[in-house]
């Protein structure tokens, strides 16, 4: 059975209550000081300018030992396990084969190292350079008048390049993820940790003038038969994958039933990969039970969490898609096409 998990920034909020009362009790975090918490809430506006992340002395770095440690307990306090990490240390020169790439690659076999001492068993990672997900409205109106993010390739066009235009080619971002895997995959098989890779958000061939490979699902049968190991797999995120297929329950046995579908995020948008919106989880174009059906098909059993939510009343679009409201209603929602495909799960007695 699929194990519903959410997202939790590292510091305590009333979310860390309200996702437990929801029934949720397995965490994805975000690293205090990782890229893509640098990143996240940021990169997703054609305004973002990224910044070069500070490294912080060796045994003070949020990427080693005593870091994560100290963050699992903080999660274990609220009855919560923390069970994936989606950040990393800074990676660019890794993607973009610049000279720190080795010093970069030995900050993330720290970070698998720790997570597998301490039981952490998936990293979440992404080939994107420069930035993370791209949107560039935050202000579209659904149902009831809830606020949701969507993406207009036109206007990102207006923003100005991240990278010289032609500096980095897509063999370049394939010859550097080899290098990556080959390196990274024999530790984190050691560790026993699970490499997901998450795919290009929007899937086009470039943003800002810096060229994405990770856009397709034949893309995904090159990056797992590039290092062929129980190790390396992928994040399904099922917004992305929409956008390169229109039968996204086929996509899901397809790599499902090789056990490469590591971690999910359950969402889903309207539109195409040059414009489209991020939808209501239960008012899309995707059939979202059959999604779930394919999962127990194949067998899935991992942790699934909800991923890109509208806002609520009182909630503000700048959250970009993790309000609050909209991550309990998407639990909720999630919690019964699990209990429709998968049965009832195993309770705990109320004790009163």
């Amino acid at each position: 059975m699929i194990q519903i998990a959410e997202l939790l920034e590292p510091t305590p909020t009333p979310l860390w209550r309200l996702v437990k009362q929801a029934g949720v009790t397995e965490i994805v975090s975000l690293l205090d000081g990782g890229e893509q918490r640098s990143r996240w809430l940021k990169s997703g506006s054609q305004d973002f300018e990224p910044r070069q992340l500070e490294v912080a002395p060796r045994g003070e770095r949020p990427w080693e030992l005593q870091a994560l440690e100290h963050m699992k307990d903080a999660y274990a306090d609220y009855e919560l396990d923390l069970t994936v990490i989606e950040d990393t240390p800074p990676l660019d020169d890794v993607r973009l084969g610049g000279a720190r790439r080795d010093e970069q690659i030995d900050w993330l076999l720290d970070q698998i190292r720790a997570m597998g001492l301490l039981g952490i068993r998936t990293l979440c990672y992404n080939w994107l350079a420069r930035a993370s997900w791209s949107r560039t409205d935050s202000d579209i109106r659904l149902r009831g008048g809830a606020i949701t993010n969507g993406f207009d390739e036109a206007k990102m066009a207006e923003a100005p390049p991240l990278i010289e235009p032609g500096s980095v080619t897509p063999a370049d971002l394939w010859r550097n993820f080899a290098y990556f895997l080959e390196a990274v995959v024999p530790v984190a098989e050691e560790a026993g940790v699970r490499l997901a890779l998450h795919p290009d958000d929007p899937p086009l061939a470039e943003v800002r003038g810096v060229p994405r490979i990770m856009g397709s699902p034949e893309a995904f049968d090159r990056v797992v038969s590039t290092v062929d190991s129980e190790a390396n797999g992928i994040t399904l995120c099922q917004g992305n994958f929409r956008l390169m297929t229109d039968d996204l329950p086929s996509v899901i046995r397809r790599f499902g039933v090789q056990k490469k579908i590591f971690f999910v995020h359950f969402r889903d948008v309207a539109g195409d990969a040059h414009h489209f919106v991020e939808v209501f989880h239960d008012a899309g174009p995707t059939d979202m039970l059959e999604c779930m059906r394919a999962y127990q098909e194949v067998g899935f059993d991992g942790p699934m969490r909800p991923d890109h939510v509208p806002a609520f009343e009182g909630e503000s679009g700048r959250d970009f898609g993790y309000a609050t409201l909209g991550r309990l209603h998407a639990i909720g929602y999630i919690a019964g096409l699990r209990e429709a495909t998968y049965g009832k799960p195993p309770g705990t007695p109320v004790e009163f």
